[in-house]
């Protein structure tokens, strides 16, 4: 058992990719001092099996959203985010964003769909976990024009520019670091990650995907957040245990958790 204690930020341990396994990479995410997960939404579909993953574990939370390149028949509306978002386990919105590296979903479709997630978190009174990928631009337009400052956020996964993250941090909102952190070609993304306020800084896996250093080209999961926790430590010069105390600080109260 681990003296530390880690929240994975951001990860999607209701996906098939562990349904072979699920009780077993929770007892390997305890085993390494993760206590605490959010498991984040891509599609509203995903709604009752998030429900269901949180009635059986104590130690999970859940958002409702809808992915950016994500296809669906209809687009989400305001109403829907807020009625999925008042279960009392559900603690963000997303998530939701621009991503201008894949092309599933028209530009100006998701323009409307980031949109109205936000408006339904000012709604809800609940942070917005935002995606963000070759988009930077148009993503930190939207987030100032729909005052992301109100209601709160997450950078996740964050792969761009220090002055991305700044911009963002002027907004109020957190940014949060996953594998890529840890690949050896990513001195300037650390550059960045050593200069984020300790307490808008939280880690994260997007498990099943991006799996860190010396995990990578595995299956990731929620265990694999200590290593992006060990590499922050290190860059931020500062002991694991304190990196994980401020990581899970800044979530639970990004989260609203007691």
């Amino acid at each position: 058992m681990s003296d530390i204690a880690l929240f994975d930020s951001h990860c999607h341990v209701d996906f098939h990719h562990f349904d072979e396994d699920r009780d077993a990479i929770f007892e390997r995410m305890r085993e390494q001092g993760v206590t605490r997960v959010l498991a984040v939404s891509v599609e509203l579909e995903q709604t009752p099996r998030l429900e269901a993953l949180v009635a059986a574990r104590d130690n999970v939370w859940f958002s409702v959203g809808v992915h950016p390149n994500h296809e669906v028949d209809v687009e989400p509306t305001e109403d829907e985010l807020i009625r999925l978002a008042a279960h009392p386990r559900c603690v963000a919105i997303g998530e939701t964003g621009m991503d201008f590296f894949r092309h599933h979903v028209d530009p100006a479709v998701q323009q409307t769909r980031f949109r109205t997630h936000i408006r339904a978190a000012h709604k809800v009174n609940k942070p917005v976990i935002v995606h963000m990928r070759d988009a930077d631009e148009a993503t930190l337009d939207i987030l100032r024009q729909e005052n992301i400052a109100g209601c709160g956020g997450i950078m996740h996964c964050f792969s761009s520019s220090w002055s991305a993250a700044q911009q963002a941090l002027d907004m109020g909102m957190s940014i949060s670091f996953s594998g890529n952190v840890t690949f050896k070609r990513n001195d300037e993304l650390r550059e960045v990650a050593r200069q984020v306020p300790d307490d808008m800084l939280l880690i994260e896996t997007d498990a099943p995907y991006l799996a860190p250093m010396p995990m990578r080209g595995k299956r990731n999961e929620p265990a694999y957040v200590r290593h992006v926790a060990e590499c922050l430590a290190e860059v931020r010069g500062v002991s694991l245990a304190t990196l994980a105390e401020q990581t899970t600080a800044n979530a639970m109260r990004r989260f609203g958790l007691s």
